[in-house]
């Protein structure tokens, strides 16, 4: 599994040298790729239908029990497959969709990456694990989504799915921590012993805060759903694969694989139902109102996933089975429409509903696979849509006391979801054919195959959905805790509730198809209420995080050295003084100080009158003389105090520095001279306060007793160990060589700078 994950970002590594010498092969060589992974997790079908769970472990990080440990189970499978089996389809229609393209090789490596990211996220085992390759398909996705960079609105559109994904993976990882320190294991499959531990915890309510923020970004939940919509900006294989199949149904994936773990509660359950249930009628109710293919695509994905999330709320088998059936429906029939749209868009030019029409004429096997896909959507019978429609009612039915607000909820979204299908995959090849459109033609194979073959195998699946409940759906049911009844999938259940709910929703899409017809004045009606929406809330507080940070940084960061140092030590002042005065005993025991001598005090006076001459002095020049003057007063007081080799050194830094000052003082303009007093009292007042809380700090050092261990063994060991005589030399050079070694390396670096610095400005004089 591990090698299966990495393959894709080998391949992503390889076209960077390899992309243009492949040219026009590339794209039918990398689709190796996906194939050959489909194939090797189809070939755990077997034992996976058996109840089998295959694990992988590889040591990586075990000190912060960070392991590439890998799970296999009947709902990582089921993802693995869609993952692998619509990304197959998707590489080869994008052989055709982009042929030619510039930057063709760097797609096929955004997509390589996404696909391996994808395939991470739902076979770790390891939670950390699992959220580093989450934040691989938010980076992956920013890319593709982004993929035409020379647009503005896709460059916009990639950065709010960015900034909304990032957003809850911020969340996500404070879960994951939270959730790993309470378990004391970050192995989900080590946590399902501890569900009771977590469930019974009083962070219960932050753990599922947590999570589901990091879920319902990505899986486009209200109120964060309005990303989807704006990612449509991404080429068409980009919106088939990652906005229908596979990276909005990761979310998804995260409540279903932590529904055994942290589900089967209150807080679990009802959040599910709200926000869900909120999103499928949402997401529904807009995709009437859209006449972009493509919108209406994204608003129908954004019901389908609110069902998703709906069903895992009401939390019963038969919930659970319909949403494992309902996860596999929707990637045939939305990733088929989805490139159904491509196709219109890439030979006529437009995605508007309000002019397309009678396309069946110049695209016949186009028109068939919109038409499988349309009813699959509508859940018409002989498709797997209408088995997956049937269990969603079961569901709602056996829900307890809100069964007939569940019903009535799932099948308004249904009538609504129809019509949508409908409007996607059988208006624009009905009717007659406009003049500007009969010069279409049909186009590759690699294009039009896909979504015919995503049909037929709805419809497949449809007639016989008995090949999928023992060999997938049950493991699946199995992986999300609920095993106890056995799966079976009928195309008829005989004339009941759920057949009466079915053909009530059939017959209400169609009549809603026949009567309500798209027009951009339903659009612009909708429209008025976007002030309202989420995003316009959401926008609003980024321009306010925005203008806060503006002046924050006007204010913080104004380009004033002197204006860093004030606020510096202004914050330092106000920290350790607020903790001196509550924390600490200030003493001064004067009895513990040797008296001052007549040198000393000599010393401190000359020390005094420098500090004058500096702050008062209307020179400059005389002010770094009168600077030097204190740093030769400090060398007088080490060698008071028996430090000969720490005055040495105090000497030459201060001669060295006079110095340079005095050489950098011919480049200075004269002196300024300031004339804001306030400015002057503010910035004295402060020095002073600086000043007093360093005396204060320095007699409590002295006051506390002094632990010499560390100065002896330096005192004891400088010769032996170091060979030297001299400590203080003896540690920087040995015991702390890497340390200076560092220092060294900082300032060799820093004078580089400098003198490319000079460099380019003599250049420029030049």
């Amino acid at each position: 599994m591990l090698l299966a994950i990495l393959s894709g970002f080998l391949i992503a590594i390889c076209l960077l040298f390899l992309g243009k010498q492949l040219k026009g092969n590339l794209p039918l060589i990398v689709s190796i790729l996906p194939i050959s992974l489909f194939v090797y997790f189809c070939t755990f079908l077997p034992e996976i239908s058996e109840g089998q769970t295959f694990f992988q472990h590889t040591t990586w990080i075990p000190s912060m029990g960070i392991n590439l440990d890998f799970k296999l189970d009947g709902l990582s499978l089921l993802f693995s497959l869609l993952i692998t089996g619509i990304g197959s389809l998707v590489f080869l229609y994008s052989s055709a969709y982009l042929k030619r393209h510039i930057y063709i090789g760097r797609f096929y490596g955004y997509l390589c990456v996404f696909m391996a990211s994808m395939l991470g996220v739902v076979l770790s085992d390891n939670l950390l694990l699992l959220f580093v390759f989450w934040e691989l398909t938010a980076i992956s996705s920013f890319f593709l989504i982004g993929f035409n960079n020379d647009n503005e609105a896709s460059r916009k559109s990639s950065l709010l799915a960015w900034a909304i994904t990032g957003g809850g993976g911020f969340f996500l990882m404070a879960g994951f921590i939270l959730i790993g320190s309470i378990s004391g294991t970050y192995s989900v499959q080590e946590m399902l012993s501890s569900s009771e531990l977590l469930k019974n915890h009083s962070l219960y309510a932050l753990m599922l805060f947590l999570i589901f923020a990091g879920a319902f970004t990505k899986s486009a939940q209200f109120p964060f759903h309005f990303w989807l919509p704006g990612a449509m900006k991404a080429p068409t294989p980009v919106s088939a694969y990652l906005h229908s199949a596979t990276m909005v149904k990761a979310g998804i994936y995260l409540i279903a694989r932590f529904t055994p773990i942290l589900g089967n509660h209150p807080y679990w359950n009802n959040t599910l139902l709200v926000v869900g249930g909120v999103t499928m009628v949402y997401g529904a109710f807009h995709s009437i109102f859209r006449v972009d293919l493509k919108g209406i695509l994204a608003y129908s994905t954004i019901s389908a996933l609110g069902i998703l999330v709906f069903l895992l709320g009401i939390g019963t088998h038969d919930a659970l089975l319909a949403a494992s059936v309902f996860i596999l429906v929707h990637a045939f029939y939305k990733a088929g429409l989805f490139l159904i749209a491509g196709v219109i868009d890439h030979e006529t030019g437009t995605r508007d509903v309000t002019q397309l029409a009678g396309l069946r004429k110049v695209m016949a096997p186009l028109a068939i696979a919109g038409g499988l896909a349309a009813l699959s959507s509508a859940g018409i019978p002989l498709t797997l849509s209408f088995v997956s429609k049937d269990l969603i009612y079961e569901a709602t039915l056996s829900s307890g006391n809100s069964a007939l607000l569940f019903t009535l909820i799932a099948i308004l979204t249904n009538i609504f979801l129809s019509y949508s299908g409908y409007l996607a995959g059988i208006k624009p090849f009905t009717g007659a054919l406009p003049d500007k459109f009969r010069k279409v033609h049909l186009p590759s194979g690699f294009m039009w195959f896909p979504p015919l073959f995503l049909g037929l195998g709805g419809l497949l699946f449809g007639l016989f959905p008995s090949l999928l409940d023992k060999s997938l759906i049950q493991p699946v049911l199995h992986a999300m805790g609920s095993s106890d009844v056995v799966v079976s999938l009928k195309l008829w259940h005989g004339l009941n509730t759920v057949l009466m709910l079915s053909a009530i929703t059939i017959v209400c899409g169609i009549i809603l198809y026949l009567i309500f017809k798209p027009s951009l004045k339903g659009l612009i009606a909708i429209g008025k209420l976007d002030s309202f929406a989420p995003q316009a809330i959401f926008m609003s507080l980024a321009r306010g995080i925005k203008f806060i940070a503006r002046r924050y940084t006007k204010f913080m960061h104004d380009g004033f050295l002197r204006s860093y140092l004030t606020k510096i030590i202004f914050f330092l002042v106000c920290l350790i003084g607020y903790y001196l005065v509550k924390n600490v005993d200030i003493q001064w025991y004067t009895d513990k100080h040797t008296p001052i001598s007549i040198y000393e005090a000599i010393v401190f006076s000359i020390m005094i009158l420098a500090i004058f001459t500096i702050v008062f002095s209307a020179s400059r020049f005389i002010a770094i003389i009168s600077l030097s003057v204190m740093g030769f007063c400090m060398c007088l007081f080490f060698v008071y105090y028996g430090a000969p080799d720490l005055a040495m050194t105090q000497f030459s830094i201060d001669t060295l520095t006079t110095v340079l000052f005095v050489l950098v003082l011919l480049k200075l303009p004269p002196y300024l001279k300031i004339k804001d007093k306030a400015a002057q009292i503010r910035d004295g007042f402060l020095a002073g306060s600086f000043g007093v809380l360093i005396s204060i700090i320095a007699l409590q050092v002295l006051n506390e007793p002094t632990n010499k261990n560390i100065s002896r063994f330096y005192a004891d060991n400088a010769y032996l160990l170091g060979k030297g005589k001299n400590v203080v030399n003896v540690i920087l050079v040995d015991f702390r060589g890497y340390d200076t070694l560092v220092e060294i390396t900082v300032l060799t670096i820093a004078a580089i700078g400098v003198y490319s610095m000079l460099k380019i400005q003599s250049s420029e004089i030049e």
